[in-house]
């Protein structure tokens, strides 16, 4: 199993913490779990960005190089983009990313 921190928008939410299945995205693993703030319109078919995540700067060299569809996809988001935006989507899990800490936007829409 691999562990995920979420952290809310807001900093005085406590983070969720979930646990998920190698291979699995991380927007599937949150959906499952009922993970308020991942919307996922689209299921993952990387048409809609409502499942944009901030991924912590030190876990961003351990995730695979974004796609240009998934950059492309980015300029949607509700949120401003960051330089960590990505779209939990296209986050495949690994046993590297155990300990995987993302923050939430404030919205999706």
């Amino acid at each position: 199993m691999i562990t995920i921190h979420l952290q809310a928008h807001d900093p005085a939410q406590a983070p969720i913490t979930l646990q998920a299945q190698p291979g699995q995205s991380l927007m599937q693993a949150a959906v499952d779990t009922n993970v308020s703030g991942i919307q996922a319109d689209c299921g993952g078919l990387l048409t809609c960005a409502t499942c944009h995540v901030v991924v912590s700067g030190d876990w961003l060299g351990k995730l695979p190089a974004m796609s240009s569809d998934e950059d492309g996809m980015l300029a949607f988001t509700a949120q401003t983009r960051e330089p960590g935006s990505r779209l939990s989507c296209q986050i495949m899990l690994t046993s590297e990313l155990d300990g995987l800490q993302v923050t939430l936007p404030a919205s999706q829409y």
